[in-house]
């Protein structure tokens, strides 16, 4: 039945209606994004993720206080993290966040008092360093990055994050309470106008500042260029989720009783443990909504694997070259694989992995901004080779054994003859020079 209404909701949000001019079109293609985030979330894979980091959120949570303690401690600061630990808390209930938030700081003061300026800290930044990379790891998964940071630049983008982040965090904090409480603020905020303003600026100040710290991480932890508008329309339903989220919790919380019966006194771990898990479900749906908008030839395949047909895979690698050869002889500006899998309608992962095969071949090259080029002068590519390499790209599994079947190899081997007698002599340069020959007869005619 589920695979009926999913099968029917595909085809309601790809199919010919969502083609069309009008509102209609207009309605079914803003709502692929939605769909396809629901879909994806339906299928567990994503559930997974936030679950393991709910594991990963309970061992670096401690040590990430502790170190935080340690870091504004020197700029004498470390008294300022305390209304930043109850708001993430805040959703269990003002009492469960109050206990929380003590014993978090306890723990944390004795463990920070004993590791700064000794090697403890340089182990407990080793811990966050490997924690935060399990972070990096779901946010590659949902923009399909295959190539995580390297070792150098996982050490020291983390340690600086660790770092910066919660003396800007606090710093923040503490410059918008003081501008607040300044008298001139206050003499002016007191106008019935601006205290209206006032009033619905602090009740949208969550929001904001979730979105703000959202953000940054989908714009920071993938390894990938993030578009800063893709990463903030994750961020801002991300965040307006997340505060919305908060509130229902505690009210769950806050009128339900079963928790209290059931679990007895473990109640607010068990609350605990069920907002960090929403938490980090929100945050990651968020990120799949951001590498939507950024890569919306993906919002049909969604987290798939994708299966390129023979056919496929020969049309691609084709047509991948032409535009490559085409801008060489041209001029104009160089293809990416994002360019690419625009202009031909694919998901980015089909036209990155024939580049790889072809680059492999030595037939392109993939500089330093990450634009292809040919490799080599394009009238001495085939045309032929090209169909090969593509017809013949390992798969990862292993193939079949190579058992004599006179008839079937015969028939192969007159088809492959066939195809190599089509193509002839034929190179990449005189595929790209047909072109304005063809164009220039349909004018013609």
């Amino acid at each position: 039945m589920w695979v009926r209404i999913w099968t029917s909701l595909d085809w309601c949000f790809f199919g010919p209606a969502s083609a069309r001019d009008g509102a209609l079109g207009t309605v079914l293609r803003v709502l692929r994004y939605p769909y396809a985030v629901l879909r994806d979330l339906s299928r567990g894979q994503i559930n997974l993720r936030a679950m393991s980091l709910v594991y990963t959120t309970l061992l670096a949570l401690i040590p990430l206080l502790a170190f935080s303690f340690a870091v504004l401690k020197i700029f004498g600061g470390h008294r300022d993290l305390e209304p930043i630990i109850y708001e993430f808390f805040r959703p269990l209930g003002p009492s469960a966040a109050h206990e929380l938030t003590s014993h978090a700081l306890q723990i944390a003061g004795r463990v920070s008092s004993g590791i700064v300026g000794s090697l403890g800290l340089a182990l407990l930044a080793w811990t966050l360093v490997g924690t935060i990379k399990k972070v990096e790891d779901s946010f590659n998964f949902l923009w399909r990055v295959e190539q995580p940071r390297s070792f150098a630049r996982r050490v020291a983008e983390y340690t600086g994050l660790l770092i910066a982040a919660p003396v800007l965090l606090v710093g923040f904090v503490g410059l918008l309470h003081a501008t607040m409480s300044s008298a001139s603020v206050q003499g002016v905020v007191h106008l019935p106008l601006l205290h209206r303003l006032r009033s619905v600026g602090l009740l949208l100040a969550p929001y904001a500042m979730v979105t703000a710290f959202f953000t940054v991480l989908y714009m920071t932890i993938p390894n990938t260029r993030v578009h800063w508008r893709a990463a903030l329309t994750g961020a801002l339903v991300g965040g307006v989720l997340w505060a919305a989220g908060g509130k229902i919790f505690t009210a769950m919380v806050v009128y339900s009783t079963r928790l209290d019966i059931v679990y007895a006194g473990f109640a607010v771990v068990v609350a605990a443990l069920l907002w960090t898990y929403f938490g980090w479900l929100i945050m990651l749906a968020g990120a799949q909504l951001s590498f939507y908008v950024q890569n919306p030839a993906y919002l049909r395949l969604g987290l798939q694997q994708l299966r390129l047909s023979a056919a496929d895979s020969e049309q691609l690698a084709l047509r991948l070259m032409f535009l490559l050869g085409r801008t060489h002889l041209a001029g104009g500006r160089r293809w990416t694989v994002n360019r690419i899998a625009n202009e031909l309608g694919l998901p980015g992962t089909a036209v990155a992995q024939m580049a790889h095969t072809l680059e492999r071949a030595g037939m392109l090259i993939v500089t330093e901004l990450d634009e292809l080029v040919p490799s080599r002068d394009i009238g001495r590519i085939s045309v032929s080779d090209i169909l090969d390499l593509a017809r013949r790209q390992g798969s990862g599994h292993a193939g079949p054994r190579n058992v004599p079947m006179p008839p079937v190899d015969r028939l192969l081997a007159s088809l492959e003859e066939a195809r190599r007698k089509g193509c002839g002599e034929l190179t990449l340069r005189d595929l790209v020079d047909e072109a304005p020959r063809l164009s220039l007869a349909v004018a013609r005619g």
